[in-house]
């Protein structure tokens, strides 16, 4: 006899809370709070559980707050054995190895049907090059949710078939407004990685401000590369340029109000959550064509597109914009139509059916 199921799958998602500021967390967040006030009974497996009272002080400690991290998570994986799906959220490399692969093992040791979220732009990379630290684990998936077309062609490549549902974006939480006048005021939002390229951002403002001696330049972010790229701000004698570090995700619809033009250097991405954002905003966007972006950025339509590496087209581009205000609104305005397809509407739905045909196989396989 098949055991009983609500019509409405109980989901673990392991992913990471908001402890974690980046664009997984905050996806992991959205999507949990949608589905519950959809009537789901979503609970969330952190990968980043709360360490004890008193030993917060680990966490300073690089090597040893990943150990202490992985001792207090792999024992919450038991959640994992009341849920009817489990949904595992996973970026690339090591990442990989000490969050989403534990929970693979366990949600098959007790038979659970097992949703691979992956997230990564690194995807390529790692799925050529790391062998069995990867591809066997993936083999245990029941199924490989991505949210582009872009990272669904990567696993083409390599043989597995990927579902695209995109990320959602919130649109009535951004305050969409029309940027005229168009201001010299510039946002960045992304972490301090090297494939962030957070350095040809700055490198552009730099000669964007020989145009518009009072241009300004927000950098909103955290990461290994902090010291190095306030040392590139000092090197180059830019003025008005604040690092304002990492800001909770509530308050990241007032910072898009506060600013005027958005910037995007990075070198290797998927599908920026800060991208659409700034599109939601109303705020005309410069960018690299990195991973899925030449699909949510239409050239000259609803954004501008820059090469790679390239700080002067960059500065070019938002030169131009400028001066040319009233096209940058136009821009702007089928940037924000062209959201439709990442709005819960539309991404719901796809989740849903998703979640029950896996748990229809679940409890047919059981009932066989």
């Amino acid at each position: 006899m098949a055991s009983h199921r609500p019509s409405r799958p109980r989901i673990a998602m392991v992913a990471p809370s908001l402890g974690i500021l980046g664009g997984q967390a905050v996806q992991a967040k959205v999507l949990a709070d949608h589905l519950r006030a959809e009537g789901y009974e979503v609970q969330l497996v952190p990968i980043n559980p709360p360490f004890p009272r008193g030993a917060g002080w680990l966490k300073r400690l690089r090597y040893i707050r990943t150990v202490a991290n992985e001792g207090l998570y792999l024992p919450t994986l038991r959640k994992l054995r009341s849920a009817d799906v489990v949904h595992v959220a996973s970026a690339s490399y090591w990442s990989f190895l000490l969050a989403p692969l534990p929970a693979i093992v366990a949600a098959r040791r007790w038979g659970k049907p097992i949703l691979l979220n992956y997230h990564s732009g690194e995807a390529d990379d790692h799925l050529a090059n790391w062998g069995s630290l990867v591809h066997p684990w993936l083999k245990m998936v029941d199924k490989i949710v991505v949210p582009s077309i872009f990272l669904r062609n990567v696993f083409a490549r390599h043989g597995y078939k990927a579902e695209v549902i995109h990320n959602v974006i919130d649109t009535g939480q951004f305050r969409y407004r029309e940027r005229l006048p168009l201001l010299p005021e510039f946002l960045s939002v992304r972490n301090f990685e090297p494939h962030y390229g957070v350095e040809s951002t700055l490198l552009a403002f730099a000669m964007i401000q020989t145009v518009f001696p009072a241009a300004s330049l927000t950098i909103v972010g955290q990461g290994p590369q902090e010291a190095e790229l306030k040392h590139l701000a000092q090197a180059l004698s830019v003025r008005n340029v604040r690092f304002v570090g990492a800001v909770d995700p509530a308050a990241m619809p007032d910072v898009y109000d506060r600013h005027s033009l958005f910037l995007n250097s990075s070198c290797v991405d998927n599908q920026p959550l800060s991208v659409l954002e700034a599109m939601a905003s109303g705020m005309p966007v410069v960018t690299t064509p990195i991973g899925d972006i030449p699909n949510m950025v239409e050239d000259g339509e609803s954004g501008t597109l820059v090469p790679v590496g390239d700080p002067s087209a960059m500065a070019k581009a938002a030169t131009l914009l400028l001066e040319q205000p009233e096209r940058a609104a136009l821009m702007a305005q089928r940037a924000k139509e062209s959201l439709m397809q990442y709005d819960w509407s539309k991404v719901g739905p796809a989740w849903a059916t998703t979640y029950r045909r896996l748990a229809s196989a679940s409890s047919n396989t059981e009932a066989a």
